[in-house]
């Protein structure tokens, strides 16, 4: 049944509805794939087979009695390993965590168990969600199927990975400064960055709380619409978690965009750092817009370099801050990308935080300013192809912009679809970005513009 693995979560969800498969085949028919791919791509550190197929198993007897759920009963799917999981080891792919085993489970997959998903098991990331690649590391770093010598992205790049490969149909993620964003592009996948406080961050490790994101990631902006319905929502035990009531995202969809005003961020990507291929991939997306009906408009956005020292500033601050203790008795153990990284946030200085973060409300207002005439704004997801893993640097992110940032940085939500196959034969992709609890808005845009371009739709030609 192996076959199976080829749908989209959407139509997964309509053939389990249809009793048409049940949850039991659909699992035992990822697991075999994981089973025969893993070796080579090294997207899962913690399989739970086992558990998978018991939880399929009460999917299908619940079912068969007529209490279906919702669409993702019965839907297998994987975690980074940055969330917790109850009993099974979360180590964000750290040697400082080796043995750590959560008492109870990260909010936002607590919420997937509630809808009735199947937890295939945990993913890699790249340590504490800043390093690698590294060779030095806990595990060895996911590749990326369409060039095993190119980067998959970080941080959240086992899931790119497995979805590119379709070991899962689903997945969650965490975002602080693209990490969903990135493999998603790099692995020619989809992934959405929610508003801020829109999806628990309770039981997710931290790298930098007041920029971490949780969100989901899939093959397609239907299938990420799906999971984020089902996670997002006020969690009283998470202090940044909001109670605005958003709609939900999967119904929301429609393949036209009449009415919608899209503002093209022209200066992020004729950044002199923009390949020429990922500025006319996003034109080409704009064109398409067009035609189903989307307005088009040109915007700014202050300095692309003004959102990337921001984001970095605070993020590194942040993540010396949480793990300073450790580097300081237990360096040794983490690998020495990581380290290089980490240890950066040591020598920024009280005063740079609070400037950043005064500058962060700075740029937020900005960006509503800019928003309030526009419903999304488009611009590249990624400088250009993925690097070479032996050509990544610990410091290139303080080296060229991080295109990515900016939502981040706003806490608006922010999505990465296919914007075509790069000439050498990498996925490229492109970002719609929202207004502050605009997802489904994000989500409505990014489906519509996939519906539009099904040849984007593919796996790597290594995957059959």
């Amino acid at each position: 049944m192996t076959e199976l693995t080829g749908y989209s979560l959407s139509r997964m969800s309509s053939l389990l509805a249809a009793g048409e498969i049940s949850s039991v085949e659909l699992t035992q028919a990822h697991i075999d794939r994981i089973e025969s791919l893993n070796e080579t791509y090294n997207a899962f550190v913690h399989p739970t087979f086992e558990l998978a197929l018991e939880m399929a198993r009460a999917a299908d007897a619940e079912m068969a009695l007529g209490r279906r759920r919702g669409p993702l009963h019965g839907i297998p799917v994987a975690l980074k390993d940055a969330f917790d999981t109850k009993g099974i080891a979360t180590t964000v792919c750290s040697r400082l965590y080796s043995d750590r085993v959560p008492e109870r489970d990260a909010e936002a997959w607590w919420r997937l168990q509630a809808a009735g998903a199947v937890l295939l098991g945990k993913l890699e990331c790249t340590e504490l969600c800043l390093g690698g690649p590294s060779e030095d590391g806990l595990v060895p770093h996911a590749t990326n199927p369409w060039d095993t010598e190119r980067y998959a992205g970080g941080s959240s790049s086992g899931a790119g990975v497995a979805l590119a490969t379709r070991m899962i149909p689903g997945a969650l993620g965490s975002d602080t400064g693209g990490s969903i964003r990135i493999p998603a592009t790099f692995c020619g996948v989809a992934g959405i960055k929610p508003t801020y406080g829109l999806v628990s961050l309770r039981g997710l490790f931290p790298l930098s709380g007041s920029l971490d994101h949780a969100g989901p990631m899939a093959r397609t902006s239907r299938d990420c619409a799906m999971l984020l319905d089902a996670i997002a929502g006020h969690d009283p035990g998470d202090p940044v978690s909001v109670t605005a009531s958003v709609p939900t995202s999967a119904e929301s969809l429609v393949d036209d965009l009449q009415g919608i005003r899209v503002g093209y961020v022209r200066a992020f990507a004729e950044d002199a750092a923009v390949s020429t291929e990922a500025r006319q991939a996003t034109e080409a997306a704009l064109q398409v817009m067009q035609s189903l009906g989307a307005e088009i408009r040109e915007v700014a956005l202050p300095d692309i370099w003004d959102f990337t020292v921001c984001n970095s500033t605070i993020m590194m601050s942040e993540a010396f801050a949480i793990h300073g203790a450790d580097f300081r008795t237990r360096a040794g153990e983490v690998s020495a990308l990581t380290r290089a990284r980490i240890t950066l946030g040591a020598f920024i200085r009280a005063e740079d935080y609070v400037r950043a973060q005064a500058k962060r409300r700075e740029l937020a207002r900005a960006t509503a300013e800019v928003m309030s005439n526009i419903d999304v704004l488009v611009y590249p997801a990624a400088l250009g192809d993925p690097p070479r893993v032996d050509e990544i640097k610990p410091f290139y992110f303080l080296e060229t912009p991080l295109i990515t940032a900016p939502a981040n940085v706003a806490g608006v939500p922010a999505a990465s679809v296919r914007a075509g196959i790069s000439g050498a034969g990498m996925p490229m992709g492109i970002q719609i970005t929202g207004r502050l609890f605009a997802d489904a808005q994000v989500l409505r845009v990014a489906h519509a513009y996939e519906t539009a371009t099904p040849a984007f739709d593919r796996a790597p030609g290594c995957i059959s």
